[in-house]
């Protein structure tokens, strides 16, 4: 894509700009008024995708000049590595999602079947929300590497514990307790991979999210050898002991040490450092100058940038991290600065309703699954074999709608805005489709196509949410919009235990609320293609 440069404001070697800003160092106020006239310039069509919405006129500056040396470097392998070991962050999250479900009916059969029968779905939900809430405002608050580098340890080390669990309640723990860890993920992965992203490369986030499909795709495969064999499955409540049960077992302790490789991964194959748009809103000048540097030094790129010419901006307003006030203050500072403006406000409670609503929608639909296709008669002759064969073929069709999105999402007259809405319609039209469901033929036919449709959606929401979030208050506002998603997701684990899971209403109800998706879609008030994050 051609990205709309930043002509309007001088770049960081224009001899214009130096002495403009030598000029404001040789007295007390110009620096306020040459930040002011900035601020005006940079509010011009083609600009960052924020500016001119009335923030802090000296962060917004700032953070223009930080956007123009990202692209002054560009894409480097540092990015590539990048995509990779954040993409890992994608698939343990799916994964996560995954196990729970596919280790529950043999881990209830052998716990005596005592207790809530969708308890794991509610602990892993639980365990996100809280996770998506925790690591969000503490991204804010700390900064971005603490957390990306410790989310993936807690969900190894508490996955490989969960298969020593003896009942029911306390592997429900560690479920949550994964979930936790998980529930970081999404919001660091694509947080952090945007903060470094030149402009023209903003794509790459929606391509990110095919990590998630091979995720399920890992998850189905892990099951599918691990959950047929007789030798380590029982057939029956009656005579379940955990030496007839080890499969699910070996399900914890695989996925557990695969989680393990990918946090170690993260530790030794890139040693991340702060992202230069934290720092920067944060007010350290200084260490943006020596990161964006490091960079360049080590890619052989150029780079502009100079700490004169961010210290010329100004200070920032009192609107991110300060010492003094308690983490409490800290977090409201952060949710107000969602609505700073009208259309900010707008925004920002679209993008949290698309999240409530995909939550319910998608799990729901999956929840009822199983006994709507039963009372279909679409799975009574199918083997554990082949059920696990179908659940990694659906899996494997959601790797490519992340793929195709991002090429839509690029193309002038689509962008994100209604990539998406195309995402969540054709994904509503196969939903009412799959009512007429009655062969396993159909049913795996209707499942791909839903999976590759839903993610050309998700996809796009997942890179969507940080594009046009401000950086000072983009984890929170991303961790609320994820935290959201999780609360409806809860809710339809307990809609699933009270409701008539053998009629087509759900399917149809599931339907109609992608349809409402797809509009609010359309109407979000901003579109990123063509710009840059804030």
């Amino acid at each position: 894509m051609e990205m709309n440069t930043l002509n309007t404001v001088a770049s960081p070697g224009d001899p214009m700009m130096q002495d403009e800003r030598s000029e404001a160092s040789g007295a007390q106020n110009s620096g306020n008024s040459s930040t002011l006239v900035a601020a005006t310039k940079i509010s011009d069509k083609g600009a960052d995708i924020l500016a001119g919405e009335d923030l802090d006129p000296v962060l917004e500056t700032k953070m223009s000049l930080v956007n123009d040396a990202i692209d002054e470097i560009g894409w480097t392998r540092y990015h590539t590595k990048l995509f990779f070991l954040n993409g890992f962050g994608y698939s343990v999250d799916s994964l996560v999602l995954l196990l729970q479900s596919v280790i529950a009916k043999p881990a209830f059969m052998e716990f005596g079947e005592v207790g809530f029968a969708n308890a794991l779905t509610i602990a892993v939900y639980v365990g996100m929300l809280v996770g998506a809430l925790f690591w969000g405002t503490t991204a804010d608050i700390i900064g971005r590497r603490l957390a990306f580098n410790t989310s993936l340890a807690i969900c190894s080390v508490a996955a490989a514990i969960s298969a020593a669990m003896p009942n029911w309640p306390s592997l429900a723990l560690f479920i949550s307790l994964i979930g936790f860890g998980a529930g970081g993920n999404l919001i660091l992965d694509t947080t952090v991979f945007l903060e470094y992203l030149p402009g023209k490369k903003q794509w790459v986030l929606t391509l990110m999210a095919m990590w998630w499909g091979l995720g399920q795709t890992v998850a189905g495969g892990i099951a599918w050898g691990f959950l047929v064999p007789d030798k380590w499955n029982c057939a029956s409540a009656s005579n379940c002991g955990w030496r007839d049960n080890m499969g699910w077992r070996y399900v914890m302790i695989t996925s557990g040490a695969l989680v393990g490789v990918m946090s170690l991964l993260r530790i030794t194959v890139i040693r991340l450092n702060e992202t230069p748009k934290w720092l920067v809103a944060n007010g350290r000048d200084a260490d943006v100058i020596a990161i964006v540097h490091k960079i360049a030094a080590k890619y052989n790129r150029t780079c502009s940038l100079t700490i004169g010419q961010l210290e010329a901006c100004g200070v920032i307003a009192g609107t991110t991290h300060n010492k003094r006030r308690l983490p409490l203050g800290e977090s409201l500072v952060h949710m107000r600065g969602l609505f700073a403006t009208r259309k900010l406000a707008l925004s920002t409670s679209l993008i949290w309703l698309s999240w409530a609503m995909v939550g319910l929608a998608y799990p729901l639909f999956y929840v009822f699954l199983p006994t709507y296709l039963a009372s279909r008669g679409a799975t009574s002759n199918l083997s554990p074999s082949e059920v696990w064969r179908n659940y990694t073929f659906t899996n494997i069709s959601s790797i490519f709608g992340p793929v195709l999105a991002a090429l839509l999402c690029n193309i002038p007259l689509l962008g994100r805005k209604f990539t998406m809405a195309i995402g969540a319609g054709l994904t509503a039209t196969f939903f009412f489709a799959y009512a007429s469901v009655n062969t396993p033929a159909q049913d795996i036919g209707f499942s791909c196509a839903i999976g590759f449709c839903f993610n050309v959606y998700y996809g796009v929401l997942y890179a969507y949410t940080p594009e046009v979030l401000p950086s000072a208050h983009r984890a929170t506002g991303d961790g609320v919009g994820v935290g959201f998603n999780r609360i409806t997701g809860i809710l339809s684990a307990v809609v699933a235990a009270v409701a008539d899971t053998s009629t087509t209403a759900p399917i149809f109800v599931c339907g109609a609320l992608f349809v409402a998706i797809g509009v609010v879609s359309a109407v979000l008030p901003f579109e990123p293609y063509g710009h840059r994050s804030s």
